[in-house]
């Protein structure tokens, strides 16, 4: 990297999904004050960032996604005056703080929707995708993301909208100006009010081709003219404005388009949301069903972003977020990885800070989401009634319907649905929702509570997770090779072995070695890693590693010799 490196190589985030997070009113739901409350949390981990996932007004169809008014706070969260005050805080604490930015669609009780299906001739209908039927159907054979026709009908225009999403969530039509300017101007306003960047929903949904909407092909993802909407974007909204972050999430992007969407003279996003790694373990037909895979085709994956944003670009790095099963049941012991277990809990401490070693340890920047910093494990429900994850549930409703036995459906879900990462963060063993609330949670503890909670991690000593997480941020903080080093896999084909090297970007550092066995058996370096460690930096079982030996789930940094 030539020149000054960008604040944003060297920091970290820290995502909150603030229904889950802290309940401030005892209504059951999380919200600002509670979040406000518990801000040293975050910012004792040693973050540059917090990413929060959306509190505008909302109906609430899909938890926030859907959004109604994007210029102001929920009830639900607080008020506008609380966000404030939050965000001041953040900055007093030395944070940056980022909002979710959702415009590939907006809510259905929006009033741009609400005026764009009062008439055609209406100057916003054409701020949404609307189609005619073709032989009293829908225009083509699209498919929600979350099940069903993505065409719902409206029988006030007498036409079709399309929603790539719940029919709550009618897509905004990108090719209108009107609607971008409108977009840009809120985006403006926020900033304006102190905002730190955004993180941006599927944002390569936003260009859609035009000519497919009539036929069958996903043509709603990544479109040619994604790049001019977001260079656009970049000079009506982010050009003169310092210190920003801009990180886009987008489903099928591949390298190569990333290397263009983060190339900095490019003017389009600072780093992407890439899904490839955490799609291995999907089947072709759903997400729901899972595949088997393994640590080479994981290690592979990643390693080619590594190397293929070298040059230019720019890596975000995550295991986890609000839509994704929790790390140490997905990939850790607990999944079964070498460990021939069930157990939820099995190795949960080595395996979460063993991912983290890894995660922390590649080269882009690193995502942590609540939760994660303290080992929670999925959720572990058993009933359909204690999901609320819309996805899931569309999706429970039509495998049954399909004729899939209900035992086999739940333990799709108990795997997959995104309520595994949204169960309250448990900040003591007290009381009926462990320091969550004074009420009953919206959604149910999971099963890691009591077992697993803040306080008790945090009172670990040497088995803390969250202590762990502090030594990894503070470890890029301090090192510029963590930072921008080149990066260099070993024994790719190892089975139980994650070993690479970062290449030292200051001539005053060694460069580093980072060696971690995902297996719940000892494990001897090759030879070939085992002459390449050095002194001990940083390692999730103590000061005193068995030379040329791994112990079970055992992740270790060391200057490379």
């Amino acid at each position: 990297m030539t020149g000054p490196e960008p604040w944003w190589t060297g920091a970290v985030v820290y995502q909150v999904y603030p229904r889950s997070f802290a309940d401030g009113n005892g209504d059951g739901v999380g919200d600002l004050a509670g979040l406000r409350r518990h801000l040293d949390h975050i910012a004792d981990l040693g973050v540059d960032v917090v990413w929060l996932s959306p509190v505008y007004r909302s109906p609430q169809a899909d938890n926030g996604y859907d959004i109604a008014d994007y210029e102001d706070i929920d009830p639900l969260f607080g008020t506008i005056d609380e966000f404030d005050a939050l965000l001041v805080e953040v900055h007093q604490r030395g944070m940056k703080l980022v909002m979710d930015l959702v415009v590939n669609h907006s809510s259905d009780q929006h009033p741009w929707f609400r005026a764009a299906g009062q008439s055609r001739t209406c100057p916003k209908h054409d701020w949404y995708i609307w189609r005619d039927p073709v032989d009293g159907h829908e225009p083509n054979g699209w498919r929600a993301a979350f099940g069903g026709p993505a065409w719902s009908w409206h029988p006030g225009t007498g036409q079709y909208y399309l929603h790539m999403f719940t029919p709550q969530q009618p897509d905004l039509n990108w090719e209108n100006p009107d609607l971008r300017a409108a977009v840009y101007d809120m985006m403006n306003r926020w900033l304006d009010r102190g905002v730190d960047g955004f993180r941006m929903d599927v944002i390569n949904h936003i260009a859609k081709d035009d000519d497919a909407l009539s036929g069958d092909s996903d043509a709603y993802v990544m479109q040619p003219r994604i790049h001019e909407h977001l260079q656009e974007m970049h000079d009506r909204v982010f050009a003169g404005r310092e210190a920003l972050l801009t990180v886009g999430e987008m489903p099928g992007v591949t390298v190569e388009d990333a290397a263009l969407f983060t190339d900095p003279e490019r003017h389009e996003l600072d780093m992407v949301f890439q899904f490839e790694h955490v799609g291995l373990d999907h089947a072709p037909a759903s997400k729901f069903t899972r595949q088997d895979t393994d640590l080479p085709t994981l290690k592979r994956s990643l390693a080619r972003w590594q190397t293929g944003l070298e040059d230019r670009g720019w890596n975000s790095l995550y295991l986890s977020n609000h839509d994704q099963p929790r790390p140490v049941s997905r990939f850790g012991a607990a999944a079964g990885v070498g460990a021939g277990t069930s157990d939820p809990f099995a190795f949960r401490y080595e395996s979460a800070t063993l991912l983290a070693t890894v995660l922390h340890l590649h080269r882009g920047t690193p995502y942590v989401y609540q939760g994660d910093e303290i080992g929670m494990v999925n959720a572990g429900f058993t009933s359909l009634d204690e999901y609320r994850d819309i996805e899931s549930l569309n999706w429970f409703r039509g495998a049954v319907g399909r004729g899939m036995p209900e035992s086999e459906a739940l333990e799709a879900l108990a795997f997959r649905s995104r309520d595994n990462a949204r169960t309250p963060i448990p900040w003591d063993d007290r009381g009926p929702a462990g320091g969550f609330s004074t009420a009953e949670p919206w959604i149910g503890m999971g099963q890691g509570w009591p077992r697993v909670t803040v306080a008790g991690d945090r009172a670990a000593g040497a088995r803390s997770v969250y202590e762990h997480h502090r030594r990894l941020i503070d470890l890029r903080h301090r090192s510029r090779t963590v930072r921008l080093g080149g990066f260099t896999l070993l024994e790719p084909e190892h089975p139980a072995l994650w070993a690479f090297t970062r290449a030292s970007a200051d001539a005053d550092e060694a460069p580093l070695v980072v060696v971690a066995n995902l297996s719940s058996s000892d494990l001897e370096l090759p030879e070939a890693v085992g002459r390449r460690v050095g002194a001990l930096v940083l390692g999730n079982l103590g000061e005193a590693p068995v030379a040329g030996v791994l112990r079970p789930w055992e992740a270790r940094v060391h200057e490379c010799r």
